[in-house]
């Protein structure tokens, strides 16, 4: 039975297994396949089969010692976290809404956030994955253990592939223990050339952040924790610390000395007590586009990107080089990078787990 994506309810397989027979079936009927978001609306795009992974929530196995868990792809971030706080554990990943956000969404897309400057992304913490392909054939690959350099590497494959290869049911991910104290240190930037010249001493100081964002342009709703941005300043930079007290507390001091001798404006320290509201707001910044450069051109990029639109929030992993902005709802046409030798080797991998191209280029 073929459903429309706009309006027909999707349907919930109750396993894998259940998973693989839609697919195989859809892929018999040379029909697309989507996935259906977590509030139950889904891709827009032409009839198909919608499938719900809803049902697949479960913990599979958490080996607290190993630093491993296993869960099924339907369970959400939130929950995820949440189970693994109980062993003063975590995924180290910054994701979007952890509530409304499969694991398997987050891996399909390889979210990450302020956090990957230390941590990296989903790629990083993926050990192994059961997953169905274009043909309703489930497979696995990777393993349960934190070193496994056993054959091709199809967990970075699939980490970033946004659901266009394959649908995860299943994944295992390494994960860390919880910080013991996490804060701030923030500075109002006075100009664009200074904010290289604090990046580049924070680059040569000793102390190790977890994060570095800037964040510039159009005020965001819910920053009143820290007021807006001083008068003449272009932008605000957030330097994140995790780790004992102690060690975060000479590293602070390190950089207020650093950025002090390099006319830093009005640095102050956000505690522990206050560190998650300021982590979660950086986080759930929406984008409209990215633009990925060399760490030390993101304050050039943030000038000529505020010049072209003022009205423009800019929120970037400086120490990353990924510069993301908000548009305000300005409407843009999907952009692909993907062209010659780089298209071709993406399309033949395309080809070999989706033969008949039921899962569409989408974000699930």
């Amino acid at each position: 039975m073929t459903l429309s994506p706009n309006n027909a309810e999707p349907r919930t397989p109750a396993d894998q297994n259940a998973v693989a027979d839609a697919v195989r079936q859809a892929a018999q009927n040379g029909t697309p396949v989507f996935l259906a978001r977590r509030d139950h609306a889904s891709h827009p795009i032409g009839p198909g089969v919608v499938l719900s992974l809803a049902a697949l929530n479960h913990v599979i196995d958490h080996a607290a010692d190993d630093m491993t868990i296993t869960v099924e792809a339907g369970v959400t971030v939130g929950e995820l976290q949440r189970r693994l706080a109980e062993k003063r554990q975590r995924l180290p990943v910054d994701v979007t809404d952890p509530d409304g956000t499969t694991v398997g969404a987050a891996v399909a897309k390889n979210a990450a956030g302020p956090r990957q400057y230390a941590f990296g992304s989903m790629r990083d913490y993926l050990l192994g994955f059961t997953a169905v392909d274009g043909l309703g054939r489930l497979f696995s690959a990777g393993g349960r253990v934190v070193k496994n350099a056993a054959g091709y590497n199809l967990c970075r494959l699939m980490a970033g592939s946004r659901g266009t290869l394959a649908l995860l049911t299943q994944v295992t991910l390494m994960v860390r223990p919880m910080p013991e104290s996490s804060v701030f240190f923030v500075c109002d930037v006075p100009d664009f050339q200074r904010g290289e010249r604090l990046l580049a001493d924070l680059a040569r100081s000793p102390a190790r952040p977890v994060a570095i964002e800037f964040v510039a342009g159009r005020p965001r709703h819910g920053d009143s924790m820290l007021g807006p941005v001083l008068a003449g300043n272009v932008g605000r930079l957030y330097v994140g610390f995790e780790g004992p007290a102690n060690e975060i507390d000479w590293m602070v001091e390190q950089l207020r000395s650093a950025w002090s001798a390099a006319g830093a404006t009005a640095p102050m320290l956000v505690p522990h007590d206050r560190a998650d509201s300021l982590w979660a707001w950086l986080i759930d910044f929406q984008a409209d586009r990215q633009f990925n450069v060399l760490p030390g051109q993101v304050m050039e990029t943030a000038e000529k990107l505020l010049q072209s639109q003022p009205a423009l929030a800019l929120e970037a992993h400086a120490g990353n080089g990924v510069v993301r902005v908000d548009e305000g709802g300005v409407e843009r046409e999907q952009e692909s990078f993907a062209s010659g030798v780089e298209a071709t080797i993406a399309q033949a991998i395309k080809d070999r787990f989706d033969p008949k191209n039921i899962f569409p280029s989408a974000e699930n």
